[in-house]
């Protein structure tokens, strides 16, 4: 099993999430870095206002549907739609899936695959959505 860790600063978050679900399909242990800095495109306004409306969708506090508010929770629940979560090997790839908000000590030397550049579009940070949430 092998292990790759991504760097996600300026990376889309569905791109990163399917690329990131697709290695883990393939049974590698997958780690995200820096998941306040991945990007959300499209106008911020309406981006804020339909995870809003996703949230105030979500059942009771104990029995869910839960949506997380913390930008590694909503990264990996991203990733885990790219899933087949239901099923055994998706359960096991979704266990091999790591997020992170910053670097842990752990990776600072590690070999990371960029996953974003700069983005001349209309993008909010998965930090800015975080903080409205």
């Amino acid at each position: 099993m092998k292990e790759i860790v991504i760097d996600g600063k300026n990376a889309i978050l569905g791109r990163l999430a399917s690329y990131t679900a697709k290695l883990a399909l393939r049974g590698n242990k997958v780690v995200v870095v820096n998941c306040n800095e991945i990007l959300i495109t499209g106008n911020p306004r309406k981006t804020i206002e339909s995870y809003k409306e996703i949230r105030s969708k979500g059942g009771s506090i104990l029995k869910g549907p839960f949506f997380p508010k913390v930008p590694e929770r909503i990264v990996k629940r991203t990733i885990r739609g790219m899933l087949p979560y239901k099923q055994q090997r998706g359960r096991d790839a979704l266990k091999r899936v790591m997020c992170h908000n910053e670097v842990p000590d752990n990776y600072k030397n590690a070999s990371m695959i960029k996953a974003g550049r700069e983005k001349l579009i209309k993008t909010i940070s998965m930090q800015k959505l975080s903080g409205e949430l």
